[in-house]
């Protein structure tokens, strides 16, 4: 009989060897056909992510065919993770290179950016939360009073998510907690300071001032302390994560386009190297 025995790949339609003759198999590795089957993941995704380097199987049979190691998927899990994030493969690999990568760390950090991708409705949280306490004491808003404060927001557009997916997070109850005592005053005044950062941004782009000045640093720490301040801890790994999703999330980017072209990269940059700068 020979080494390799073959079946056929119902994914694929290509013969593929039998798990038991690897010695690779038999310390658990899988094919690429398995792991498309246990993760949802097509043949055709795997492949591609090999070719660009994202995610290189540790092993391959005899005969050629890829063998992924318990590592290989914690790779592929991270990478999973960060594509639900909707962050661009390229900065992916960037995220996952390099010797020093923590996958603790990583996994922190993907959770908060879960988290903290919130930022985003921060003003339809406290919305959901004032119409919420408006029912349970009988004292409301008008509707003119509940939306001036929040621009082109439309919290009725993004209710549901926010409740399903960060309802339960600590940062949305403490969100939740602080915002609930806030005044239409309070949120004109948070409206006013967000406009001034951004105003002192555009500012700074229309001078040639990069993202890395001193400058640019100074206003991500302010606005990294404004979020600190009004909503729930922030501290600057959080921070990064946020910008993270400034580039990933188009909700997030058209925000920072309306402002000025090229914001939100801009954006993103500047909380980065303030992040570096106080690492």
């Amino acid at each position: 009989m020979s080494t390799h025995q073959l079946h056929t790949n119902t994914t694929t339609g290509r013969s593929e060897p039998v798990a038991s003759r690897s010695p690779a198999r038999r310390s658990g590795a899988l094919t690429v056909s398995e792991v498309a089957r246990n993760t949802g993941v097509s043949v055709r995704t795997l492949h591609h992510y090999d070719e660009i380097g994202l995610l290189v199987p540790s092993a391959r049979t005899g005969a050629g065919y890829r063998l992924y190691s318990h590592e290989d998927l914690e790779r592929l899990q991270e990478v999973l993770l960060f594509r639900e994030l909707e962050i661009p493969l390229d900065d992916i690999a960037v995220l996952l290179s390099g010797g020093a990568f923590d996958r603790l760390a990583a996994l922190e950090l993907q959770r908060e950016m879960l988290v903290h991708k919130a930022a985003r409705t921060q003003a339809l949280v406290a919305s959901v939360e004032r119409a919420i306490n408006a029912e349970r004491t009988g004292v409301r808003m008008t509707a003119d009073e509940m939306f001036e404060a929040f621009g082109d927001f439309d919290p009725a557009e993004y209710a549901d998510e926010v409740t399903e997916r960060w309802g339960q997070t600590d940062a949305y109850r403490e969100s939740a907690r602080r915002t609930a005592k806030y005044t239409k005053a309070d949120w004109e005044r948070f409206k006013a300071e967000s406009q001034q950062i951004g105003t002192d941004t555009a500012a700074l782009m229309d001078a040639g001032v990069p993202a890395d000045d001193p400058r640019a640093m100074d206003l991500a720490e302010q606005a990294r302390l404004q979020i600190d301040t009004w909503f729930y801890p922030c501290s600057h790994e959080m921070h990064v994560g946020l910008a993270q999703m400034y580039i990933a999330d188009p909700r997030f980017t058209a925000t920072y386009e309306k402002i000025h072209e090229g914001m939100a990269r801009y954006w993103h940059d500047a909380i980065l190297a303030n992040a570096a700068r106080h690492a």
